[in-house]
């Protein structure tokens, strides 16, 4: 059998240089999990996803762990995904819990990866994809302890 040539694109990815923890740590936070929750969303929605970030108020006061805010065209996005609909109609009356997990699940991750000494109030995102035009919203804790506190605990129970 044999083995077909490695694309330009292959041979890219083969020949770069291991991402470091020195590199992660220059990355912000907002920026990795930018990444991070596009591509965990076009993984569980099977369906390419991109994640734009925006600007968005500080809450009052802070919460004592992050609390996602997704948009209910969001949650009607992955429900109808989720249970295998190819058009998104309605409007969901409720999150998915199993949304907010997979929401946890990529921040414990992208902070336990590169935690930041100073965390943002909260973080924005505008979420795109061919089905639907989405907002999503996180709130952080003020201290950077109680985010690893919590970010371990999703990962030990996650």
């Amino acid at each position: 059998m044999q083995l077909l040539a490695l694309t330009s694109a292959e041979i890219a990815f083969l020949t770069a240089p291991p991402v470091t923890a020195a590199d992660a740590a220059r990355d912000s936070l907002h920026t990795r999990l930018t990444r991070k929750l596009a591509a965990t969303l076009t993984a569980r929605l099977r369906l390419p996803v991109q994640a734009q970030p925006v600007a968005t108020a500080a809450p009052e006061p802070a919460p004592p762990t992050p609390v996602w805010q997704p948009d209910a065209v969001l949650a009607t996005l992955w429900l109808t995904r989720r249970l295998g609909g190819q058009h998104v109609t309605g409007v969901a009356s409720f999150v998915p819990r199993s949304l907010l997990h997979t929401l946890d699940a990529a921040l414990a991750e992208c902070w336990l990866d590169a935690p930041a000494q100073t965390l943002p109030p909260a973080l924005a995102w505008h979420i795109a994809s061919d089905l639907a035009q989405a907002r999503l919203a996180v709130q952080l804790p003020p201290h950077s302890t109680d985010m690893t506190r919590w970010a371990r605990e999703i990962i030990r129970h996650g």
